[in-house]
């Protein structure tokens, strides 16, 4: 069984928590307030614990669903802590001011950015940047399972995401190194503005067919 820490409590953490509960995992969820962790263990159900950022961690894998901008500070917030960990970033650094372009420097992503910033011996992955809450609370579109879209440099920790999706019911494409989390951030923001263009209403996804 795999064991998960969530970081966040938001849509995202909600439809994270589900998908790992389908595939027969455990979630802790942690948030800044106790409040909002409490009520999302509540309604994702009875077997998952709550606390706050800070507590222990009691997942083997940790899931940063938070925006970009909290993602380095709690990895250097919990520090050794995170050692011998998978921790997936899930953020997309988009500008929401224009909704053009990414706010990450040219030449790295917010996966790198967490992976320079994590202690020594933590394995970061990006995953689930490019689907959104709805369908992967449902875990399907249209009758599709989801494309999961995985980075990382340390193929066991990719390889632990892809089961924890196949569990989920999604499908998981594992695309390579964890510089691979560029493109997937920039793909993260085409299907974003994609949604005001096509009036799809964030409940698309996107799918690799051969």
């Amino acid at each position: 069984m795999t064991s998960v820490t969530i970081l966040g409590s938001g849509l995202m953490a909600k439809a994270i928590g589900t998908r790992i509960l389908a595939g027969g995992g455990s979630v802790q969820v942690l948030d800044l307030e106790p409040g909002p962790a409490e009520a999302l263990a509540a309604e994702l159900g009875a077997d998952v614990t709550s606390g706050t950022i800070g507590d222990d961690l009691t997942g083997d894998l940790v899931v940063l669903a938070v925006p970009y901008t909290a993602a380095v500070p709690l990895v250097q917030q919990y520090g050794d802590r995170l050692a011998g960990k998978v921790v997936v970033d899930i953020s997309n650094p988009v500008d929401m001011s224009t909704f053009g372009g990414l706010v990450t420097p040219a030449g790295t992503s917010a996966a790198e950015e967490v992976a320079a910033a994590a202690s020594e011996g933590v394995r970061v992955v990006k995953a689930f940047n490019t689907t959104f809450a709805g369908p992967l609370l449902a875990g399907k579109v249209a009758g599709q399972p989801l494309d999961i879209f995985i980075a990382g440099d340390d193929e066991d920790a990719r390889r632990s995401v892809a089961t924890l999706a196949r569990r989920g019911g999604m499908r998981p494409i594992e695309v390579g190194d964890l510089k691979r989390a560029r493109a997937l951030e920039w793909l993260g923001l085409l299907h974003i503005t994609m949604q005001f263009t096509r009036g799809t209403e964030f409940a698309s996804a996107i799918k690799i067919i051969s």
